[in-house]
């Protein structure tokens, strides 16, 4: 199916005024947000970025081939280039962000182009107003949220690896609805109820609770889930029915969790991920069907100097009917290595992966012209900006 993306940024909650960027402790240093003095509104916080990436891989089909990665050996495409402006103090805040996103590629599957259209309020990435009471541990927002789902993030410059995982590939992108925030120490349980898929149809949940054992350690578990049913005429992402997009995705029931440790300059981040979806016929889905993730994602910083080396190893199984990532009953392994150069607000980075199907599945999706190859190699080369 096509790949859709999730736009989350890596250990993303939302406290208080905004969604956080609580990642990698050696990934990319993010954007530095410009002050602005916004009159009456206060003081404001302007930031952005731009990435994009060249491409090479192995395992392409000729014209009318059935290969999973499509008929270009290389290419180039737009990662990301988007505006922020937030308003993170006084009671009523705020966050505002713009532009095209969703062009970070997955292992293993055909590399997409950055979209301004990809969600129904395009090109808004996230908009989305907060109360934060003085004094209050519990804080309140509505508006579009990016996911609470996973450790990896559909923002390129907040990862440590250029290609993104199965895990990442499942995963629900977008919310418009309400959320609730409460922090207390070393606990942080956010919880956002709304559309989930960009649907429009209220009745998606999701939770993340975060736990800081201190300044080395930190656990983190979410759920999401649809609490109802959306049919297969709703919209999702790029104004596709759900019927199309894959029902199982839309009705389904996701559970997971990372732990993050650094010890002097190594961070390693193993996460554990389980999505299904139970049967239902009148969305088009005859039996149980899941995906199981399991990945270790692993950064390491040379000192002082301006290279770090990003990693990633992962493993992913399809079951039932699904069509969750390659092909239903898909089963597989990819490994990635990412040297990166940043230097103040430039950076750039190359990255090679390889996946391998320990299973084609039952439609014999894989690569080359006829579909049944096993094996693909895919490297890239980013370079981005930010501000």
């Amino acid at each position: 199916m096509t790949s859709f993306r999730k736009g989350l940024f890596g250990l993303a909650f939302i406290t208080g005024c905004s969604v956080l960027a609580m990642h990698s402790a050696f990934a990319l240093n993010g954007p530095t947000a410009i002050q602005i003095d916004g009159g009456p509104l206060g003081p404001l916080e302007l930031s952005g970025g731009m990435a994009g990436y060249g491409y090479a891989q192995t395992g392409t089909s000729d014209k009318g081939g059935s290969s999973l990665v499509g008929d270009r050996s290389t290419g180039v495409n737009l990662d990301a280039a988007l505006i922020e402006l937030q308003k993170t103090s006084g009671i009523l805040q705020f966050t505002i962000e713009v532009g095209p996103e969703g062009g970070s590629p997955e292992l293993g599957v055909k590399p997409s182009k950055a979209s301004v259209t990809l969600y129904r309020a395009s090109p808004l990435y996230q908009g989305y107003v907060t109360i934060a009471p003085t004094g209050s541990p519990i804080t309140f927002s509505a508006g579009q949220f990016t996911s609470l789902e996973g450790y990896e993030s559909g923002v390129s410059w907040t990862n440590s690896n250029l290609f993104l995982s199965d895990i990442f590939y499942v995963q629900n992108s977008s919310s418009v609805g309400i959320s609730a925030t409460y922090t207390h120490g070393p606990l942080s349980v956010d919880v956002v109820f709304g559309d989930g898929w960009d649907t429009r149809v209220a009745n998606f949940l999701q939770a993340l609770a975060t736990y800081t054992i201190n300044s080395n350690n930190s656990v983190n578990v979410y759920y999401a889930g649809n609490l109802g049913r959306t049919g297969v005429n709703a919209t999702t992402y790029a104004q596709t029915s759900v019927g199309n997009f894959g029902p199982y995705f839309v009705n389904s029931q996701m559970l997971g969790g990372w732990y993050s440790y650094t010890q002097g300059n190594l961070n390693l981040v193993p996460e554990v991920q389980y999505v299904y979806a139970k049967p239902d016929q009148q969305v088009g889905i005859p039996k149980f069907t899941s995906n199981l993730g399991a990945a270790l994602f692993g950064d390491y910083a040379f000192g002082t100097s301006p290279y770090s080396l990003g990693s990633m190893a992962e493993y992913f199984d399809n079951n039932g009917g699904g069509d969750w990532f390659i092909a239903p009953h898909a089963e597989g392994v990819g490994f990635e290595l990412t040297p990166t150069w940043q230097y103040k607000n430039l950076y750039a980075r190359a990255s090679v992966g390889y996946m391998h199907l320990l299973n084609l599945g039952t439609q014999g999706d894989g690569y080359g012209n006829h579909g049944n190859g096993r094996d693909i190699l895919q490297s890239g080369l980013e370079a981005g900006l930010l501000f």
